[in-house]
């Protein structure tokens, strides 16, 4: 049975209201609504900067990108019986949870001790936001997508950041769950932090 691949007004409008509560929600923990540069950017490429995850895009938007992928083919694979926009609003919930959860003290302590985030502070708001977007721009993507082109897309982010940055979803993941030290140490000779001094 095939999955109808279209999402109904009502489901644009759930996914809109539960956008709009994920951004409260932040706004209700202090974050900070842009930069503290004052600056807005579409796209900030140094991740040695305090800048890095401050803006509209930059070196960690395609895992969030990639995260679309993964929670269409969790939602075709588990909400079958569903219409996608069930998949899609439940996609909104458990990214804007990650979201609200990586700005806690929790997480923002974590990626100080395990990684070499040592002076992560968390994201803007408007960073989190478009985060945000950039997972459901993913969704779509996968759900017009032959999934092997989308697995590739998937692969190609994962090998072009890591190459770039010596970080992606992959590793991200791994450094935050079950830090290596001899990983951490590749990562910190590769990204200059020991002579930045600044985070991943």
């Amino acid at each position: 049975m095939e999955w109808p691949l279209r999402v109904s007004k009502f489901s644009v409008a759930i996914a809109v209201a539960l956008t709009v509560i994920f951004v409260a929600i932040l706004f209700a923990m202090d974050r900070p609504p842009i930069c503290a540069c004052g600056q807005f950017k579409l796209w900030h490429g140094i991740v040695q900067s305090s800048e890095n995850s401050q803006h509209i895009a930059d070196w960690y938007t395609p895992s969030h990108i990639i995260h679309g992928f993964i929670f269409f083919g969790l939602g075709r694979l588990f909400l079958k019986k569903w219409p996608m926009g069930v998949a899609l609003c439940a996609a909104i919930v458990v990214e804007g949870a990650w979201e609200i959860l990586e700005n806690s003290p929790v997480i923002i302590d974590r990626y100080r001790e395990v990684t070499i985030s040592y002076g992560y502070a968390g994201d803007s708001i408007i960073n989190s936001f478009f985060d945000l977007v950039w997972m459901i721009l993913g969704f779509f993507l996968a759900s017009r997508l032959p999934w092997k082109v989308t697995l590739g897309i998937a692969l190609i982010f994962e090998v072009f950041t890591g190459y770039m940055i010596r970080d992606n979803l992959a590793l991200n993941i791994l450094m935050l769950v079950a830090p290596i030290e001899a990983v951490k140490d590749w990562q910190a000779a590769g990204t200059g932090y020991y002579l930045t001094g600044n985070r991943r």
